[in-house]
């Protein structure tokens, strides 16, 4: 058992008023228990699945399955066939918030896309037009693409750009953006992984200061009546609620989404309607989200195909938008 760090007991207070769910906080990221497998069918599911299903939650989609405990899902032929995604369940809880955007979705941008799960999940809800999935450090971009070539995720085109590049080169063209934003990654402890620093004020206020410059460029690319879906996998409140608080006041045509199937999560942190999945509720490592509109009335501007072009990394059938 690791010991709570001051640090940690300090965020427990911010986080929780009762003691009881403080000491659940702290245990879950000191003594770190193992969490279901998910997986997101991109393709349709055999009759025959090589391994257990949980029991559905009330707002899991239908091509997503928790598996049982023990189930190693990437070890299956399926897999390799590209059948099917390896995600975290606390990745399904992020995403589940495009299941209340209801309008056609034409073109879905995924800001910070690798290793891809959050792009596969709007690509599977959507089947959009195009995919563009961006990943600004180079390192992560092998896996982006191998994960969109084997689980055939077309058509879709790879970037590698930073956001405020594409902000000026794509404004308003996409009808869905998506920041799954680099975070500290304080919930990597409840996997029972390392995060060194990930409590530190300077780490905190260096991601929060780093996403709102995301955020914020993001914005630009969401076309009139389009959505921005916000995400992290962190808990501290000055990269999560405080970002989108942030994003308000800069932005304040956007309006943040009331999420129906997660109000028994919704945060107590602030007036908006944000969403916390936390280790203790044993479904997975935690995970914030929420979900923007933009309120803008107009008209979407048409995506640059030269300037999309010569961004590419990588492309997968496309067809024209």
């Amino acid at each position: 058992m690791e010991k709570a760090s001051n640090l940690l007991i300090k965020l427990s207070r911010r986080l929780f008023t009762d003691p009881t769910s403080q000491e659940k906080f702290i245990t879950a990221l000191t003594q770190p228990q193992p969490f279901n497998p998910g997986i997101l069918w991109c393709r349709e599911k055999p009759d025959e699945l090589p391994f257990l299903v949980e029991t559905p939650t009330a707002w899991q989609p239908n091509f997503i399955d928790r598996l049982a405990l023990d189930s190693k899902p990437g070890q299956y032929s399926l897999h390799n066939q590209g059948f099917y995604y390896c995600l975290d369940f606390s990745s399904v809880f992020a995403a589940s918030i495009l299941l209340t955007i209801t309008s056609p979705v034409k073109v879905v941008f995924d800001m910070c896309a690798a290793p891809g799960g959050k792009g596969i999940f709007a690509w599977r809800l959507f089947q959009p037009e195009l995919l563009i999935s961006n990943e600004v450090i180079g390192k992560r971009l092998g896996m982006l693409i191998s994960n969109l070539k084997r689980c055939q995720i077309q058509p879709s085109i790879v970037i590698n750009r930073d956001s405020s590049v594409l902000a000026e080169s794509f404004a308003q063209i996409s009808d869905l953006v998506i920041v799954d934003a680099p975070c500290t990654g304080q919930s990597l402890l409840a996997k029972g992984e390392k995060a060194v620093g990930c409590f530190h004020p300077a780490n905190i206020n260096q991601c929060a200061n780093r996403q709102k410059r995301i955020i914020a460029n993001s914005a630009k690319i969401v076309a009139p009546q389009g959505y921005l879906a916000y995400m992290t996998c962190t808990y501290s409140p000055e990269e999560n609620e405080e970002v989108c608080q942030w994003l308000m006041k800069k932005f304040p045509q956007f309006e943040a989404i009331e999420v129906e199937h997660l109000r028994d999560y919704r945060s107590h942190l602030t007036h908006l309607p944000c969403y916390r999945m936390l280790p203790q509720d044993k479904l997975g490592a935690g995970a914030f989200t929420a979900l923007f509109k933009n309120t803008e009335t107009g008209t979407k501007n048409q995506l640059d195909s030269e300037i999309l072009e010569n961004f590419a990394v990588i492309k997968l059938p496309v067809k024209e938008v």
